[in-house]
């Protein structure tokens, strides 16, 4: 059996290379169960090597041939090896937090071979205070990040006694409970389509008659969009956008930093300045990043602009599941780094929000992508053509916020403490910022490029103290 590969994921395996792999990471840390013995970690590992039934989603790879029209297509892997995707590594004693993110940053800098199913998962041992780590990557075109989100809290349960979860990998996973809509990032839970191979082009052109309908709408929803983002508006295209370090050719080695602050600070700050929890994040990260463009000589004049995914509900969209694909539209944020008050910044950028998800409120899913895919243009072409320098990035970062579960959950006895996204700079793009809340905590994850971006961990104390003038700012 073959399925067809969505046009998004499609566009996610073209431009990766060597430079831009293309997969969304997590990092989980886990406490161990108090009746855990000294051999649990290996237990743990062993129990996730021993997937009887794998998901179809995780035994596929992507394939193009005559045979398939020159189209990608997912194709399942005969000579699947449980070993090569799920590995057991230790930190040199006595380990800490940043040997694990030093670590995580070598695994995230490696591209998945193509000729395997595109994922791995390492788990961790040989931190100080005892705790457990588990890192995996899945590649983009397999998996959105909300949906890869999803599929590992599929395995978590909020029962510390129970002992038969499975792997995130395993056959027997069950659906999570529903995950509460926050900020701007929906849930997003449908079926993949599969077909045999004799019935590819057949399914290709069904879905290309089923959008005739869509594109009907797409020149008064492109003008619209032109039209907003010509007066700077937001929207799901920029045309503007200030020269920064970021905004530079990158290499695949990756630094990565993680931090989490309680959810309650940021609530309570979006409370008194009349803002939503994903825009306190997207002050932080503005506030963040323009302490550390000062700290180097580096802020320009005009108001950077994040591009900031925004996931599609699939019974709208059809686009993405768990099961694999992408749904994925943007708004483009106005940051306000040229105002000095913090709470000046966050006011510039609620409005902006609510003017660009206001933008996407008019049109369809399926125009949303559309849209967000024409405004990745500028930032993909120049790079690829060599014109780096000449053109003007649209954006000059990407920030992203994906919901979890608000409760502590348990994998197998062990509690989870913390989940750290990790994502995907671009080239011409060297800063990702992706967070992620669970319990009663926001986890921020900042991904960059290694050799662009110096002291990439000064970041993380920058994201602390603007948390800090936020609450002064608006009065917490």
């Amino acid at each position: 059996m073959a399925a067809l590969i969505d046009p998004t994921s499609v566009g996610f395996l073209t431009i990766e290379s060597r430079s831009q792999p293309m997969h969304v990471g997590s990092l989980q840390l886990f406490e161990n169960p108090d009746d855990a013995g000294p051999d649990f970690t290996r237990q743990m590992y062993a129990g996730m090597r021993q997937s009887l039934h794998t998901r179809p989603l995780f035994l596929r790879h992507p394939h193009r041939s005559l045979a398939t029209g020159g189209q990608f297509v997912w194709r399942p892997d005969e000579q699947f090896d449980i070993d090569h995707h799920v590995r057991h590594s230790a930190l040199p004693a006595p380990g800490d937090v940043r040997d694990l993110l030093d670590l995580c940053g070598r695994l995230h800098s490696t591209r998945l071979a193509r000729e395997r199913p595109l994922w791995e998962a390492h788990v961790i041992e040989g931190l100080g205070d005892g705790r457990v780590a588990l890192y995996t990557k899945i590649h983009h075109a397999l998996l959105d990040g909300v949906s890869a989100s999803r599929l590992l809290q599929s395995v978590l349960t909020t029962d510390p006694d129970r002992r038969d979860m499975p792997a995130p990998w395993d056959e027997g996973v069950t659906e999570p409970d529903p995950v509460p809509e926050e900020a701007v990032v929906v849930d997003a839970s449908s079926s993949a389509l599969g077909v045999p191979f004799s019935e590819v082009p057949i399914q290709a052109l069904r879905s290309a008659l089923a959008m005739v309908s869509e594109a009907a709408g797409m020149p008064s929803a492109l003008l619209r969009t032109l039209s907003r983002a010509a007066r700077n508006e937001a929207s799901a295209i920029s045309l503007q956008a200030p020269r920064t370090i970021f905004n530079q050719p990158i290499t695949g080695s990756r630094r990565i930093g993680a931090q989490g602050w309680p959810v309650e600070r940021l609530r309570m700050v979006g409370k008194a300045g009349d803002a939503t929890i994903n825009d306190v994040v997207l002050a932080m990260s503005a506030g963040a990043v323009r302490r550390y463009l000062l700290e180097l000589d580096a802020l320009p004049s005009d108001p950077l602009v994040a591009m900031v995914p925004v996931g599609l509900k699939a019974r709208e969209s059809q686009l993405a599941s768990v099961d694999g694909g992408n749904a994925v539209g943007a708004v483009m944020c106005r940051l306000g780094t040229d105002l000095d008050d913090p709470a000046e910044r966050l006011e510039t950028i609620h409005r902006s929000m609510r003017a660009g998800k206001q933008a996407l409120a008019s049109m369809t899913p399926l125009q949303i992508v559309a849209m967000s895919a024409l405004g990745q243009i500028p930032a993909i072409l120049p790079p690829l053509l060599r014109m780096q320098g000449i053109v003007h990035s649209p954006y000059n970062l990407i920030i992203s916020n994906v919901p979890g579960p608000r409760t502590t959950h348990y994998w197998n006895g062990a509690r989870l403490v913390g989940s750290y996204p990790l994502s995907i700079p671009i080239n011409g793009m060297a800063l990702n910022i992706t967070c992620t809340s669970y319990a009663d905590t926001m986890c921020f994850g900042v991904t960059g490029c290694r050799r662009t971006l110096p002291s990439l961990q000064l970041l993380l104390g920058h994201l602390d103290a603007e948390l800090d003038a936020l609450e002064v700012a608006v009065g917490v």
